[in-house]
């Protein structure tokens, strides 16, 4: 589904060049769930917005199921993401003005998803989510837990192959985190790929497979349904 060759990202300021990842060779299959984890600026936030078709590598090639997708232009990155990846985020990133039925159709409205059918889609993954009962109230009415939830409703809405999420439990308790990523494992299990950056050997344990980063590079894979 997802592979990288030689993957590489550089930043440059007047006086800095800054080599975020370096000769990256990555392979996710179809339906698996990874955990990518490393020290802090080791480069894991950097190739989750690359494979999420954020932001384009300075060099090699990026393939999202067959099609090399490295070198898209900003507009072609982003109408490839519609309906492909969906995102979950440490901080929610959930719109305050908008309610939960509303963040959550956001995606729907970008497809250009017809009314009726997308009142049935939200209301379905609400359902599957847990949060029915809170369609009319605020993010900030709500608890941590609650709004991540709803964030995973929102990425998770318009079937996308590919999940990348960013530290997902990482503003919750350890209850919370430990349902959150229950959810994600059933994701999981439905068919849904994840990609899942984290400092947590907790969370990584859900995962089929960790990949270590340090210092843009891959350090050790591999690593099958083991907490370290």
């Amino acid at each position: 589904m997802i592979k990288t060759e030689k993957l590489s990202k550089i930043f440059r300021t007047d006086e800095i060049e800054t080599r975020a990842l370096l000769d990256v060779d990555l392979t996710v299959s179809e339906g698996e769930f990874v955990a990518i984890m490393g020290p802090s600026g080791c480069g894991k936030s950097t190739l989750l917005n690359v494979l999420g078709l954020l932001d384009n590598p300075t060099s090699g090639k990026y393939f999202f199921n067959g099609h090399e997708v490295g070198q898209l232009s900003e507009r072609n990155r982003t109408q490839f993401r519609k309906g492909n990846v969906g995102f979950v985020f440490q901080s929610f990133n959930l719109i305050d003005e908008r309610t939960v039925f509303e963040n959550i159709e956001l995606p729907l409205l970008f497809l250009r998803v017809k009314p009726n059918q997308r009142k049935e889609m939200v209301n379905d993954v609400m359902e599957r989510m847990k949060i029915s009962h809170r369609r009319k109230h605020f993010p900030q009415q709500l608890s941590g837990g609650q709004q991540q939830r709803v964030a995973i409703a929102r990425a998770v809405v318009a079937n996308p192959k590919l999940i990348l999420a960013d530290e997902p439990t990482g503003n919750l308790d350890s209850k919370n985190g430990d349902q959150v990523m229950d959810l994600l494992t059933e994701l999981n299990q439905a068919g849904t790929t994840i990609v899942m950056v984290t400092h947590s050997i907790h969370d990584a344990g859900f995962a089929h497979r960790i990949i270590n980063l340090f210092d843009g590079t891959v350090l050790r894979e591999n690593v099958i349904n083991q907490n370290q």
